[in-house]
């Protein structure tokens, strides 16, 4: 059944983004399982971003192929890169693991079974669906990880419980569906994305390690990274709904404009005159001029992001064409 899902020959790829991590990576590398059910192959690939340490020598020396970044570029790029070159390399499913032991390797099966058996295009750990299995974490990241996912929850419409981690499985539909722009974090964008096509996501409950072994080179500074991974969100909702993303801009610009006139109308039907509130008549009529003008910016950001389909649908079609020919 599953192999005729997918084919013979099944490919597992299982990408390690990693930037100066020698002293755990070659632990995560030793530990990946190779022989699996239903797995022919499996393959690690190690995306170098950028290391100045000897992350690459001990990646090849426990195995490992290594793609490298001539700096450091952030590893949403790390994560674009590691997904181009594990589809070049043939893969049919695609498994992203951290390089700083946090994850256990072992648990790579139980992530690409629901996926092995048709029954999800995505999957990713979970941290906080069984309540048993939640990890020691500072409480500034799980509630900030609680805030992001709510806002994820909101525009897709789902009940996820965790959208930040970063042990994830993709069936090569989705790695061949996905498009990102982001280049500081991947997390959220991911789930947007492939949300919004509406492949199958399942969360699975894993316990990991709350205390990282390693020093994280994404989350230095918890309010830096909070900002920069709201701005990806923001940008991502822009591309995604740009009709309502727009229209509400320009609700909130109308009502508030004419909010203030009806207080200046009210204020001169009682008086008689608008003094001392003149100049809220020139900015309410700004506000409610600006607010029409973003109405029909959001006409037309709707048409283009139409037109941003269609380019998706050739851009995928396109991988098909490349990545189908094994």
């Amino acid at each position: 059944m599953i192999k005729s899902l997918f084919g013979d020959n099944m490919k597992l790829v299982v990408i390690i983004p990693a930037y100066n991590e020698e002293k755990t990576i070659a632990d995560v590398i030793n530990q990946i399982p190779y022989n699996m059910e239903h797995i022919d192959e499996a393959e690690v690939l190690v995306i170098d971003d950028g290391s100045v340490d000897n992350t690459v020598h001990i990646s090849r020396d426990a195995g490992a192929k290594v793609v490298s970044h001539n700096k450091n570029m952030g590893v949403g790029v790390a994560f674009s890169t590691g997904i181009q070159r594990a589809l070049e390399m043939g893969a049919d499913i695609i498994v992203t693991i951290d390089a700083d032991g946090q994850f256990n390797p072992h648990d790579i099966p139980t992530m690409v079974e629901p996926i092995l058996n048709g029954n999800a295009d995505f999957t990713t750990a979970s941290r906080f669906l069984d309540p048993h299995l939640v990890p020691e974490m500072p409480r500034i990241k799980i509630f900030g990880n609680h805030i992001f996912t709510k806002m994820i929850n909101i525009i897709t419409n789902q009940n996820f419980k965790d959208t930040q981690c970063g042990f994830r499985a993709y069936s090569k539909e989705a790695a061949m569906r996905l498009v990102l722009f982001g280049k500081f974090t991947y997390t959220q964008e991911v789930f947007l994305d492939l949300a919004k096509q509406n492949l199958r996501i399942v969360e699975i409950p894993l316990k990991v390690k709350g205390q990282r072994v390693g020093k994280s080179r994404v989350v230095s500074n918890i309010f830096s990274y909070g900002i920069k991974a709201l701005v990806i969100i923001i940008r991502s909702v822009r591309d995604y709904k740009p009709l309502a993303f727009f229209g509400i801009i320009s609700l909130l610009f109308i009502f508030v404009g004419t909010l203030i006139g009806l207080f200046i109308l009210q204020h001169w039907l009682s008086t008689g005159q608008v003094s001392p509130y003149k100049s809220l008549t020139t900015a309410a009529s700004a506000l409610i001029i600006i607010g029409l003008q973003m109405s029909v910016l959001a006409l037309l950001a709707d048409m283009i992001g139409r037109e941003m389909k269609l380019m998706r649908d050739v851009l995928y079609y396109a991988k098909v064409e490349k990545y189908n020919k094994k």
